[in-house]
């Protein structure tokens, strides 16, 4: 391809996926300076998006409210308006990274400048969604090796469509903004939540964690989501004392800007876990499956996955830790 001046991802959801996706643009930075690159995001995570290095503008829109109502009247004048932003500008390349219905209704709705492609996978990869429509509305559908890691699927995609080749080094280019965290330079989060039950951790193991933490003279901080999270993190502070603080409601902006401020994270497989990856905290990732190969961390002296069934121990986490806290 000859230099594309205007690029648009689609990338609409969840969370892990939209940081899975960050390296990507890092990579067209690299291969093409002078291009500017957009990202279609659902509302909620288009904070985490504005810190991303290198996005231009960050269209939102919110397809997972507006299914719930499609005919009602401030659906269609929500859906007209996302319209008119997401068409405000022609695209060079439209890339569908999330490989769906509801991206490719997306891809098809943006505008190409003269001589502009949309592509899209051609093919599932092992662990992750994919729906037909998406290759359908494509001027090229490029097939992806099935089993590979999720970020190395949304890095080979853009390089494969836009003609550039993949730097040794994977780069996230996500940053906290300045004052945004809270100064305690000594505070580990407990990343408890997740958006599926079998990747919980037990609470014993938590406490049991989060004593060890204290004892080495750290404190613990208690992100949460929802109101299940948010008496799990009030039940854990409970049981660890002054030491813990359960947060305050923020959304992922204010999350990655708190994370960022403190020591490290141990955590689930979860989206808040891979956003402390691309913050390159110390941080370690329990999994009760084995799909660390395809999220978990890769490559990284600061950050490791642990993995047992039917769940990882204390012992085997908090050696992690200490690994990780040696490489910081």
């Amino acid at each position: 391809m000859t230099q594309p001046r205007r690029i648009l991802l689609v990338k609409l959801s969840s969370l892990g996926d939209v940081v899975h996706a960050m390296p990507a643009v890092q990579d067209i930075r690299r291969a093409w300076p002078l291009a500017q690159v957009d990202w279609v995001v659902e509302r909620g995570f288009a904070p985490l998006v504005r810190r991303c290095e290198g996005v231009g503008r960050v269209i939102e829109c919110e397809l997972r409210r507006w299914r719930k109502a499609p005919l009602a009247r401030p659906t269609r004048q929500a859906w007209r308006a996302f319209r008119a932003e997401l068409q405000a500008q022609a695209y060079d390349a439209v890339i569908d990274l999330q490989g769906l219905t509801k991206s490719a209704l997306v891809a098809r709705v943006a505008r190409l400048a003269p001589g502009g492609r949309r592509y899209a996978l051609a093919n599932q990869t092992e662990g992750s969604g994919y729906e037909a429509p998406t290759r359908w509305v494509a001027d090229v559908a490029i097939h992806i090796e099935p089993r590979i890691h999720a970020v190395d699927r949304s890095r080979q995609l853009c390089a494969r469509a836009l003609g550039h080749s993949l730097p040794a080094m994977q780069v996230y280019g996500l940053h906290a903004e300045a004052g945004g965290g809270t100064g305690r330079a000594r505070e580990v989060a407990l990343v408890h939540g997740t958006s599926r039950d079998d990747k919980l951790w037990p609470q014993a193991h938590w406490i049991a964690l989060g004593q060890r933490l204290i004892a080495q003279g750290l404190c613990i901080g208690l992100p949460h989501g929802g109101t299940a999270e948010r008496e799990r993190a009030a039940r854990l502070a409970a049981a660890l004392g002054n030491a813990a603080t359960v947060w305050p409601a923020l959304d992922l902006g204010q999350l990655t800007d708190r994370m960022a401020g403190g020591a490290g994270v141990i955590g689930v497989d979860s989206g808040l876990s891979h956003i402390a990856t691309a913050l390159d905290l110390p941080h370690v990732q329990i999994y009760n499956f084995d799909t660390a190969w395809r999220t978990g961390p890769v490559g990284r002296d600061r950050q490791c996955s642990v993995y047992q069934q039917p769940t990882p121990g204390v012992d085997a986490v908090w050696q992690a830790w200490l690994r990780v806290r040696a490489a910081a």
